[in-house]
């Protein structure tokens, strides 16, 4: 597996493995990998004659007062783990070879999708993702490039972006990876402590009632909503940001489920911010 840390390093591989003849598969990540992002290479890897990692922490996706500087970075481990699931090549650059002085531009997507759910509570956050991902797409001339469904505002707004700017890149969207009790897979479940652990499991817990009043047949939205929340509330380790139910992917709001509905929830367990979805299908 090829280390490359410069913009250069990744432009000549990727040029060559084009010249070649063969298509790339782009897997963006923070690093701290876990089965979730694992599951997004192997799908690359069935994919793709190529597969492309990155492991950059992007500066530009947090807050002021965001969790930058704690954000979990375990290269050497993570680079064994990307081998062993077959990826290539692995992008690991600073943040200064990203952005070095004078840099001066951002990819921005206007739009009410954007200012809900996550980008409701991060303001800035999908102009940091927007741009790390043009720059991604174009540094590996990749020709897919994979996210999960837990980030599933974030897969909205690339594919708009994607869509606007006429990037030729196919958005590959993968189900979300849980642990065996339910839990969402995500780097920060290590702030977790084993009884904030154990109340974290009360998120997919109240999106599993929710989909089994649904299927069972409740499909008002108000209806849908309260089930999460009286179910979060009853756990006192956790304080909810916010519980909506929205059209997919267009985010558009709703009173009743008819087409394909995202059911999403973020919810602060201790200090730590934790999100989870289900999508209907209508």
């Amino acid at each position: 597996m090829k280390i490359l840390r410069t913009q250069d390093e990744i432009k000549k591989y990727s040029l060559e493995m084009k010249q070649a003849g063969k298509t790339i598969g782009l897997v963006p990540t923070m690093g701290a990998l876990h089965e979730g992002h694992l599951t997004l290479m192997r799908t690359a890897r069935k994919e793709a004659d190529v597969v492309i990692a990155s492991v950059f922490v992007n500066p530009v996706q947090f807050g002021p007062n965001e969790d930058f500087d704690a954000y979990p970075r375990q290269f050497d481990e993570d680079s064994v783990k990307l081998e062993e699931v077959g990826v290539d090549a692995v992008f690991h650059p600073e943040p200064a070879e990203m952005y070095p002085e004078g840099f001066c531009t951002y990819v921005n997507v206007e739009g009410d999708f954007t200012k809900k759910l996550c980008g409701g509570q991060r303001p800035g956050h999908f102009r940091g993702v927007a741009t790390v991902v043009t720059k991604l797409i174009n540094l590996a001339k990749a020709d897919k490039a994979y996210f999960g469904q837990k980030d599933a505002q974030q897969v909205c707004v690339i594919r708009r972006f994607v869509e606007d700017l006429a990037l030729p890149v196919e958005i590959k969207m993968v189900p979300i990876i849980r642990e065996e009790s339910g839990l969402a897979r995500s780097s920060r479940n290590v702030y977790l402590s084993p009884e904030e652990k154990k109340a974290a499991l009360v998120l997919s817990r109240s999106l599993n009632m929710a989909q089994a009043a649904y299927t069972a047949g409740t499909t008002k939205v108000y209806d849908l909503k309260k089930i999460i929340t009286d179910e979060i509330n009853k756990e006192p380790l956790a304080a909810i940001d916010y519980v909506e139910i929205y059209s997919f992917p267009a985010l558009e709001e709703i009173e009743a489920v008819e087409g394909e509905t995202i059911m999403a929830i973020a919810v602060k367990i201790g200090k730590t911010r934790l999100i989870d979805n289900v999508i209907l299908e209508g």
